[in-house]
């Protein structure tokens, strides 16, 4: 085990960038908030970072380390070293954020961009002053995962299409917010809170599962972005680019059981558009050999038993 450990900081005080160097001796059974309240306490007390509860719940202490976002105080400092095989470590402020001073980042603008999706609860007439809502057991269990959310911050750093976004895309922690008020059985508008979602380029999501995998709540995002998506649907939002891709995925599994690759881009963006910014780069595609355009599909080995899938699931649906 190592007996000394390096740590270099991001530093930034305004105006200006720079990594400073640290070093502390090894103790077995530390956290990373450990790391940063001893380098704050004894060899740099201008070092700027926040923490509160040192319990994963006020979520205020996440941080990059080696460039993966952690909730400081529940990480525990031996799993990292073991992880990263180094005892080295680099420290960040969170990705996606406007950073105030070091590795302490702004929470304000998200917050305003939450206001989108009215996170609060639109209360029907079923309750009352005197009773309240009654809700089952089952229908508390619908919202118990996103109510987990404790707002750290750990899947917006991690989200690959916030990286690339001009801004419209809502953050993985705002979709959360979204489902878990419009799958409240005492919500009386979950389209108040879906709509926003959908016209911030809800069908943007990578899928690339790091808002999943990094969450320290372990919440299933993506299968609420899912439900987002589904619920959009429904409520008849068919016509963009994000639904024309699911039905052509949908229809060319269920009529052969695998994509037709050279059709696909003509279905979901239309044959001018396809036209346009798409052929360049299929003629490319077909130089190298990737694609050959006169390859028509055939039926899968077993596409009955597809078929069948997709009928059982039209029937769970329906239920």
């Amino acid at each position: 085990m190592y007996t000394t450990l390096y740590f270099k900081i991001k530093r930034f005080d305004g105006e200006n960038k720079w990594y400073q160097d640290y070093e502390l001796p090894y103790e077995k059974g530390k956290t990373i908030l450990w790391v940063l309240t001893t380098i704050r306490e004894q060899l740099d007390p201008t070092l700027v970072f926040t923490s509160a509860c040192r319990h994963a719940i006020c979520g205020s202490c996440a941080v990059k380390i080696n460039d993966n976002a952690f909730l400081v105080c529940k990480t525990s400092l031996d799993k990292v070293l073991e992880t990263f095989k180094t005892n080295r470590l680099t420290f960040e402020p969170l990705n996606n954020f406007e950073v105030i001073k070091d590795l302490a980042v702004a929470w304000e603008p998200k917050m305003e961009k939450m206001e989108q999706v009215k996170p609060w609860l639109i209360p029907s007439d079923e309750g009352s002053k005197e009773e309240g809502f009654i809700q089952s057991e089952e229908d508390y269990h619908e919202i118990a995962a996103p109510t987990d959310c404790i707002l750290c911050g750990v899947c917006a750093s991690e989200c690959n299409q916030l990286a690339v976004n001009d801004g419209t895309y809502l953050d993985p922690f705002i979709l959360n917010r979204a489902y878990r008020f419009a799958v409240d059985s005492r919500d009386a508008a979950p389209e108040e809170h879906i709509m926003p979602v959908f016209e911030n380029e809800l069908w943007k999501c990578l899928h690339c599962m790091q808002c999943v995998t990094k969450c320290p709540k372990g919440i299933p995002l993506t299968d609420q972005i899912s439900y987002l998506r589904q619920e959009t649907i429904k409520m008849g939002e068919v016509k963009n680019q994000g639904a024309k891709h699911a039905f052509a995925f949908h229809d060319d599994v269920k009529k052969k059981g695998r994509l037709n690759e050279m059709t696909l881009p003509i279905k979901t963006d239309g044959l001018v558009n396809t036209a346009m910014t798409k052929v360049p780069f299929a003629l490319r595609m077909i130089r190298k050999g990737k694609i050959n355009p006169f390859h028509i599909p055939k039926e899968v080995e077993g596409i009955k038993g597809v078929r069948e899938l997709y009928k059982f699931a039209q029937e769970v649906s329906e239920e």
